[in-house]
């Protein structure tokens, strides 16, 4: 990799992970077996994806003046990211993800805190940030008039922009005609076409857009009104946590090196592949080295046969 630039602006959270057997009804204790703090967020975990791929990646994000926050930025800068973006929020805790995990289900609760405080005031000031990347890369657990004032500022001065839609919400038809790139899954896709009241044309213009993610059976991507299927690599899952975030920092990589955009689908199905061998979301993201390994042993296949 060459060590162009990503900005990415989104959540920081510390995942607060209980395993236990037995749902507690209401007004009931019941024991666990097993509590971790487990640093998260989508715009955090594709910060790591991307920085650990060799990229030079520089945060925006916020957290609270208290310990998790305190965490999380050492956390993201020994991962060799800049973290130099990231506002210290004094009222405000942290962003949680409370996450309840039982017989291969689990609940999960947010409390955004200090990513609230991400307003187009605090993209503004870090303009000269997004003026100096190849890729800004943006998700939607931060407010959505911030995300689209990053991508105003993105697409002022020609940089181009890839919004993972996630979690889906209805967007603004100017939000997704500034965009160079959608990432939905399938069903972020379905939700997404429905909630647009546009024309065919339009529709059409934002189908070219989009990279849909389809877990094991690849991605879709559209060329000149064709579907193109880009199959995944076949590998033993073992927890798919952070696999979409894994792919998006990939593929957010692979653009700004300049690959096709065919090509960047199937260098992020390979990161995403490697990451789902391992467990939890960004402990499972592979380095470049892991990747140019695993290249080395699928290179002698055609992709057809992976």
């Amino acid at each position: 990799m060459t060590g162009r630039k990503i900005t990415i602006i989104g959540s920081i959270n510390m995942d607060l992970v209980t395993s236990t057997t037995q749902i507690p009804k209401v007004g009931e204790t019941v024991l666990g077996h097993s509590f971790h703090t487990i640093p998260g967020g989508k715009g955090a975990n594709q910060a790591v994806a991307a920085a650990r791929l060799g990229t030079d990646v520089t945060m925006i994000g916020a957290v609270g003046n208290d310990s998790f926050g305190k965490t999380l930025v050492e956390h993201l800068t020994n991962e060799g990211i800049n973290t130099e973006s990231i506002l210290k929020v004094e009222d405000n805790s942290t962003g949680i993800a409370s996450i309840i995990l039982w017989e291969g289900d689990n609940s999960i609760i947010v409390v955004p805190g200090a990513n609230n405080h991400i307003t187009p005031e605090v993209i503004g000031r870090h303009e000269d940030k997004i003026i100096n990347s190849n890729i800004l890369l943006v998700q939607l657990e931060i407010p959505l008039e911030s995300v689209n004032r990053a991508v105003e500022l993105a697409k002022k001065h020609g940089i181009r922009t890839i919004l993972n839609p996630a979690p889906i919400q209805k967007l603004p038809k100017d939000l997704l005609e500034m965009v160079d790139f959608v990432t939905p899954n399938e069903h972020e896709q379905a939700l997404l076409f429905a909630s647009i009241d546009g024309t065919d044309q339009e529709l059409e213009k934002l189908k070219e857009k989009c990279i849909v993610t389809k877990g094991s059976k690849g991605v879709l991507i559209y060329k000149n009104g064709e579907k193109i299927e880009i199959p995944s690599i076949q590998v033993e899952a073992v927890d798919t946590t952070g696999a979409g975030d894994s792919f998006n920092g990939a593929l957010a990589t692979a653009l700004c090196e300049g690959l096709e955009i065919e090509e960047a689908c199937r260098f992020a199905n390979v990161v995403g592949a490697i990451s789902v061998t391992k467990l939890g979301a960004q402990t499972g993201m592979p380095t470049k080295k892991e990747v140019e390994e695993f290249y080395k042993y699928i290179n002698h296949l055609k992709w057809s046969e992976l």
